[in-house]
């Protein structure tokens, strides 16, 4: 009897990256020591929105949710004794792609590296940035140029890179149904298509190598049936896509290649031990059937919902999928799942309904025009509206949190201080203090010759990579690369979506949204004004503005008059907004973990505006030391993912702007009844 052959397993990572480049790259040494096979970095938020550690956007978030590289010299320390010919990496950064593959080449060239061997991904998507993550720079036309740009030079220069990795991940976590997720990626990859065809800077006949260097970066959620039909219908359509737009015949050029993190949003706070089976089914949606198998896994931890991961739990990580590599037959067989009449009739459903999606899009003139009228990003909201709804109502189960909820006492979690890691307070300075050391020490007129280039080559037609990768070599910073292009492009707020979602919760008599709003209505009358009014704002650099739009949607349906201005301002311009609205409470939401630094910052900036009574309430990930400190500092309530009733805390902010102003409890219940 022969042996079957195995299939070669997909490329195993952890997304990583935190405090420093040193840091960093001791934790990818040590990851790769333990079988990982390729890196994914993690940059920190003033990296992925183009600001230096020492700017005043930047206070708070330096090395946060990954590693700050603000210099050649920073790249150089990642990647210190890791030999980048030999590495597959994969970047998450957008806004500032060109930037951060620049310091990779000039690095793997100073390792001695041939460039054309190098491989790995930018991930270089930005219109999932303006509909969800929130890292965008500038205006969708500049901004996909740049990508453009760097398309064109990858294919002729680094072969083997990915230069763009179409992102639906954070669209599923902004409230994506399967059917947008694979249509708003999809238009974004014709939209990205058409803009390399149109470019004239790749020949008709090299076209195909471009097709087969797009890759895609999507999300797998616990519905493990519709995920896994989900990744067979993108396969599908992106066949059809690539044979009927672009007359690609060559079939390896037409190849689906994706990679994957399962859904880190949809984890757990409350009995955070019931992630490890959500990240396991949710890993098999994109691994058991072989046609649709994943190139690339990275896992979430448990942890991730209470804070940032220790090494020990992105080791867990990485075994679940050893085990599943490794141990079991799973790479021993075709595909399991060919020839069932119940994933035929999904697969097929879903690949309807996107292509009549799809064609919507383009009639609107494509995923560029969808994203500045604002049609995405509303749909986005009110899908997620919906979705927050169902959970609210029990109609969509969530162990742990809506349903079987008693639980015996979590070893785990004995201790939540030592459960997650922190990142030392100090760090930052240390890491101003050394960029400021880096720019005291360089050729300052090769710099300021360098960024002169890169705007001329901005203002006119030539590609940017060129003037990029001098800009790298003269040692130029991450910030003033930005600010140069910043100066030519100029910066772009993407739509909020908030204005135009639908009511999504009903507010009929004896709801709990109508009692919310009963006691909004009389609270209003109490206090002689003709609505409450709530500011929701979101400080520092944190993009995920998810959440943050639920409860202004909410807080509207609820009664409220809602000042929200989108992501990135500073903890000044929200005082200034609140004192210039003459809010009745201030709504602060940061999931990045600078709400140490910028939510007291808040607080005593109001102090000294003279709205000292003004309460503040922040929600985020937020550890419960740190939320004890909050509370000290003067907030009068911190909500974290356990918090899932949106209409329960809109209740709980009126609740708080009644004792602000001394007034007479109300009783919720008693309106209810």
């Amino acid at each position: 009897m022969t042996e079957r052959r195995k299939d070669r397993p997909w490329l195993m990572r952890t997304y990583a990256g935190h405090s420093t480049a040193e840091a960093s790259n001791e934790l990818y040494r040590r990851n790769l020591a333990k079988g990982q096979t390729g890196l994914s970095v993690a940059f920190d938020l003033p990296t992925q929105t183009g600001y230096d550690p020492d700017h005043v956007l930047a206070k708070g978030e330096v090395g946060r949710v990954g590693v700050p590289v603000s210099h050649l010299g920073d790249m150089r320390r990642l990647f210190q004794d890791i030999p980048l010919e030999q590495m597959n990496t994969s970047m998450t950064i957008n806004a500032t792609a060109m930037w951060l593959l620049a310091l990779y080449q000039v690095v793997a060239e100073e390792q001695g590296a041939d460039i054309t061997k190098l491989s790995g991904t930018t991930q270089n998507d930005i219109v999932k940035e303006y509909l969800s993550r929130g890292t965008h720079v500038f205006p969708p036309g500049p901004s996909l140029r740049l990508t453009t740009d760097m398309i064109t030079y990858t294919v002729a220069g680094i072969p083997k890179w990915n230069p763009i990795n179409i992102c639906s991940y954070h669209l599923q976590e902004a409230g994506a149904t399967p059917v947008q997720e694979i249509s708003y990626a999809m238009s974004t990859a014709i939209a990205v298509l058409d803009a390399v065809r149109d470019s004239g800077q790749v020949p008709p006949e090299k076209f195909g190598d471009v097709v087969a260097r797009i890759s895609f970066f999507v999300n797998a959620g616990v519905r493990f049936v519709e995920e896994m039909c989900k990744m067979r219908a993108f396969g599908r359509i992106w066949d059809r896509v690539t044979r009927e737009r672009y007359g690609i015949e060559n079939d390896k050029q037409r190849r689906f290649r994706y990679g994957v993190q399962v859904n880190s949003l949809g984890l757990t706070e409350a009995q955070p031990e019931n992630n490890v089976q959500r990240i396991v089914l949710e890993m098999l949606a994109v691994t058991l059937s072989k046609d649709a198998r994943a190139r690339a896994v990275q896992l979430p931890a448990w942890n991730e919902a209470l804070g940032l991961p220790r090494p020990w739990d992105q080791q867990w990580s990485l075994r679940i999928q050893q085990v599943l590599a490794h141990e079991s037959d799973l790479l021993e067989y075709e595909d399991i799942f060919a020839g069932s009449h119940v994933i035929e009739a999904k697969v097929g459903s879903l690949v309807e309904e996107c292509l009549a999606e799809i064609e919507r899009i383009q009639e609107m003139g494509g995923a560029m025009a969808a994203v500045e009228s604002g049609y995405l990003k509303s749909q986005l909201v009110a899908s997620h509206a919906e979705r927050r709804a169902k959970i609210e109502s029990g109609e969509e189960k969530i162990v742990g949190v809506n349903c079987y909820e008693s639980t015996e006492p979590n070893p785990l979690t004995a201790d939540l201080d030592t459960a997650i890691m922190t990142v030392d307070p100090e760090n930052e300075a240390r890491v101003v203090e050394a960029l400021h050391r880096w720019r005291d020490d360089r050729d300052e007129a090769r710099a300021q010759d360098a960024l002169s280039a890169l705007k001329a080559a901005a203002a006119g037609d030539t590609n940017l990579m060129p003037a990029t990768l001098e800009c790298a070599r003269a040692g130029v910073t991450t910030g003033e690369w930005a600010w140069a292009l910043r100066d030519v492009f100029g910066e772009f707020r993407a739509p909020t979506g908030v204005s135009s979602a639908p009511l999504a919760v009903a507010a009929e008599q004896g709801t709990p949204l109508a009692a919310v709003r009963a006691k909004v209505a009389r609270t209003a009358e109490e206090l002689g004004s003709g609505k409450l009014r709530l500011l929701v704002g979101k400080p520092g650099l944190d993009g995920h503005s998810n959440g943050a739009e639920q409860i202004a949607v909410r807080a509207r349906d609820a009664g409220f008059e809602v000042v929200y201005q989108g992501i990135r301002l500073t903890p000044e311009q929200i005082v200034s907004a609140a004192v210039a609205e003459d809010v009745h409470c201030v709504g602060l939401s940061i999931l990045s973990g600078s709400h140490a630094e910028l939510v007291p910052d808040v607080v005593e900036r109001l102090r000294r505006a003279g709205a000292a009574d003004l309460p503040v309430i922040v929600g985020g990930i937020i550890p419960s030391a740190d939320a004890r400190a909050l509370r000290d500092a003067g907030v009068a309530a911190v909500f974290t993912p356990k918090d899932f009733g949106i209409t329960e805390i809109i209740g709980r902010i009126t609740d708080e702007i009644r004792i602000a102003n001394k007034l007479d409890p109300l009783d919720l219940q008693e309106d209810h009844a």
